[in-house]
């Protein structure tokens, strides 16, 4: 048997994106940047757009940003591609500032979805932005897809619209959404687009673009994965579809009986309420035999010889209509074929007014997103002459690791557009992008988590599988950066991706991907068929730092740390060679509870991976430290787990400045947990199981008071709980008391023993008060404009070597 050698390689049934035949206007080449004015098209000589996108980000030509690669890819398939980002959206003259599209429009609301852009974990309005010059704040609309697509509708009415980003993934069925307290229908159809665009859509954006380019109309456009659109019902495109009905729940399967191989077949007949032919003929012959002569008899017997004789029929064999519709499966009971069967989930009103269906609807999505045997979705939407079906097509099929290098190859720029330049034409200064200068001296390698942590919206927009780069294109990328980007000074920020340490890791056979169904390859262990070998990421790191010019190599994503520990090299390798002194993971939490409704790993694995990180720091020689995330009021979370965190948290020296309040995104399984007070990880029914959830700001401010639990603003609200609980032992002033018992005079709040890096009380920086003052000379302590500054991290400070 031949065994793939690495999974990145697996093959997949769709057709390559360097296939198709390219646009005729690729005879106008390549852009320095994708125009955003009149201006800058007649420099290219264009009269006109093939594609216009839209975007709630500022326009940073670079492949961490959705805009960007999707502009690029569609350039390199020949189209004219304009982008309008962060237009004045109180009316549709700035959408017109590039004329009408010749083919379509393609609208997102950014890289990140408008309204946790916008709001934080407690529904207080931020006043910055990452993605917009200067971090100013107010630069999109809440939710910005939809308010786009109407827009761009009332702009040019007659031009399809395609939806796309993580804001349009994010809500493609009918979803709770935390900032109105309520489930709103799918934007899809309050966007009132034409077709939505789920997951990384290189490959459908490549397929939508050249279909429509040889006009096909675009509501004909119903086959392409990784799409959801509107159907009106009795629409005969739908027809030759088997539904498989999913709107309720309790409802038992099919059941085959058990047959006794003992009972004769006149025993089954009578079980099943019948009588055996064969019986019924004998009994009626021993009855005339008994009442007529043996000469009667005979008589009898010989005419009905001929009226048998007579009866007889030759055989016809029909076919099977079970087979001729196309239905499959064993023994008597047919399932028809995955790809053309539609799951009808309860509609938008039965999840809105019934919480165990929503929980039950988000189940079934969840279940229905392996792109190897996702089956199709369908959710209705009103009633009466109102009634409309959301269709959603399968998720799109991966991309190869040869398509992965063609879309990281393409002619990025690196660099904001030169709109956003200061007076000196600089980006570093008070026009600066926060979200650019994050990742300006970073490297994606791969795309994809296996991980299924419930809170995280990862698995739901970029799927499972992972879809690796090839070394060599990884390589070309920081020779790359180091020869054409400015303002470097040989660190590489990061070497990494959704994941550090899920590089070409995955199923060891392409059967068992395609079949799996589980929502975590990690949870509750690490699955037998799944590839742990972190030799291929070992090597380029290795490569990397070789290079010429190269002084060092940071990993600054988030690390997997249960894989981590399965190879030990690359623990050695990482801690020894690519930790800036602090290093980024995520236990979570430290309680089996809360643990089990995330699906993340127990705290003992933390502690093997935090002695082997200590013990390769040592052998170098390095003081080096360990920055855990946690998260509060996540559901499943009681008072007491969040106590034993706390106590967990000053056993082992920890004080968190940063902290994570559980933020319930839409389409989460987490979400669901919240909106339901039900567990989607296991079957819903009306009994299935309860979730302890966290809500009400009082219950919230409890459990991320216990992760400051050094803080002395929270020490009277812990105090209270503490006495509630029990637990008044943990007051106290000695080393075993979790809060002390006084409280002082003045509220000066906490400040971290890493004064450089410390927040004062009241301030909103990342810095102390005195520091800002000193570096800024500002009274509020607010940075100035375009400053880089630091996260907390509640440890001692770095000694300068």
């Amino acid at each position: 048997m031949n065994a793939f050698v690495d999974v990145s390689f697996f093959p997949r049934d769709a057709k390559p994106l360097s296939s198709y035949r390219k646009f005729w206007a690729h005879r106008f080449g390549t852009a320095p940047f994708l125009p955003m004015s009149r201006e800058e098209m007649a420099q290219l000589g264009w009269d006109s757009c093939d594609i216009v996108l839209v975007t709630g980000d500022a326009y940073v030509d670079h492949p961490s940003f959705g805009m960007a690669v999707i502009g690029r890819m569609l350039e390199n398939q020949g189209f004219r591609v304009g982008i309008i980002a962060q237009p004045d959206w109180t009316s549709a003259e700035a959408f017109k500032a590039l004329g009408k599209p010749n083919l379509f429009w393609g609208v997102t609301s950014g890289n990140m979805d408008s309204m946790i852009n916008r709001y934080t974990a407690d529904r207080k309005i931020r006043t910055d932005d990452a993605y917009t010059p200067g971090d100013v704040g107010g630069k999109r609309p809440d939710r910005a897809a939809i308010v786009y697509s109407q827009r761009c509708r009332e702009a040019f009415p007659d031009t399809p619209i395609v939806l796309g980003g993580i804001e349009g993934s994010l809500r493609r069925i009918a979803h709770y959404d935390y900032w109105s307290d309520k489930v709103r229908r799918s934007v899809v159809v309050d966007s009132k687009c034409d077709l939505l665009l789920y997951g990384n859509a290189e490959r459908a954006i490549v397929e939508i673009a050249h279909r429509l380019a040889a006009r096909e109309p675009v509501q004909k456009i119903t086959d392409v994965r990784g799409t959801a659109f509107v159907r009106r019902q009795g629409d005969e495109s739908a027809l030759g579809w088997f539904e498989i009905d999913s709107t309720s729940v309790d409802t038992p399967g099919h059941v085959e009986a058990h047959i006794n191989p003992y009972l004769m077949i006149s025993d089954q007949a009578r079980e099943q309420g019948a009588t055996c032919a064969r019986e019924e003929e004998a009994k009626e012959v021993a009855e005339g035999h008994n009442a007529k002569n043996v000469e009667a008899d005979l008589s009898a017997a010989v005419a009905q010889a001929r009226t048998v004789q007579a009866a007889i029929q030759p055989l016809n064999f029909v076919p099977n209509p079970a087979l001729s519709l196309g239905l499959r499966g064993k023994g008597t009971h047919k399932v028809p074929p995955r790809d053309k069967s539609v799951i009808r989930l309860p509609s938008y009103e039965q999840v809105k007014s019934d919480a165990v269906l929503y929980a039950h609807a988000n189940r079934v999505l969840h279940l229905e997103t392996n792109p190897g045997n996702a089956r199709c979705l369908v959710q209705a939407h009103g009633e009466g002459a109102t009634a409309r079906d959301v269709w959603i097509t399968p998720p799109p099929i991966p991309l190869t690791t040869a398509e992965m290098d063609l879309v990281f190859d393409l002619p990025y720029a690196r660099s904001p557009h030169p709109r956003y330049a200061d007076e000196n034409g600089s980006h570093d200064h008070s026009t600066k992008i926060p979200a650019w200068e994050m990742i300006r001296f970073s490297v994606n390698i791969m795309r994809g988590c296996f991980g299924g942590c419930t809170f995280c919206s990862i698995t739901e927009h970029e799927g499972r599988i992972i879809q690796s780069r090839s070394e060599e294109s990884v390589i070309r990328e920081v020779e790359d950066i180091r020869d054409k980007v400015k303002g470097f000074t040989g660190i590489i920020s990061d070497l990494g991706g959704p994941t550090a340490n899920m590089y070409r890791l995955g199923c060891r056979s392409p059967e068992i991907e395609s079949a799996c169904r589980k929502p975590s390859c990690v949870f509750p262990g690490i699955c037998q068929n799944l590839t742990t070998d972190h030799g291929p990421l070992i090597n380029m790191y290795r490569r990397a730092r070789n290079l010429k010019g190269i002084k060092k190599i940071l990993i600054g994503s988030g690390l997997r740390y249960d894989l981590a520990v399965q190879s030990p090299e690359y623990v050695k390798e990482l801690v020894q060679h690519h930790v800036g002194g602090y290093l980024k993971i995520a236990p979570e939490h430290t309680e089996g509870g809360p643990l089990s409704k995330m699906m993340k790993p127990g705290i003992g694995t933390y502690d093997r991976f935090k002695s082997m990180f200590d013990k390769y720091s040592e052998e170098v020689g390095k003081k080096q430290f360990l920055i855990p995330y946690f998260i509060a009021a996540h559901p499943g979370t009681s008072d007491e787990d969040m106590m034993n965190l706390a106590v967990w948290l000053k056993k082992n020296g920890f004080r968190a400045d940063q902290v994570q309040t559980f933020y319930p995104s839409p389409m989460a399984t987490a979400t669901a947990m919240y909106h339901s007070n039900r567990n989607p990880l296991r079957k819903i029914t009306r009994d299935s199981e309860k979730v302890d959830v966290v809500k009400g700001d009082k219950r919230r401010r409890l459990h991320k008071a216990f992760l400051r639990y050094h803080d002395a603003t929270n020490w009277p609200l812990l105090r209270e709980a503490l006495k509630a609980m029990g637990r008044a032992d943990l007051i106290g002033n000695g080393k075993h008391h979790l809060i002390p018992s006084w409280q002082p005079l003045a509220e000066e709040g906490y400040q971290s023993a890493r004064r450089k890096n410390s927040t004062g009380a009241g301030a909103k920086s990342s810095v102390s008060l005195s520091t800002a003052k000193r570096s800024v000379g500002a009274s509020n302590g607010q940075p100035k404009k375009g400053e880089l500054l630091t996260q907390h991290t509640g440890l001692p400070p770095r000694r300068k070597s």
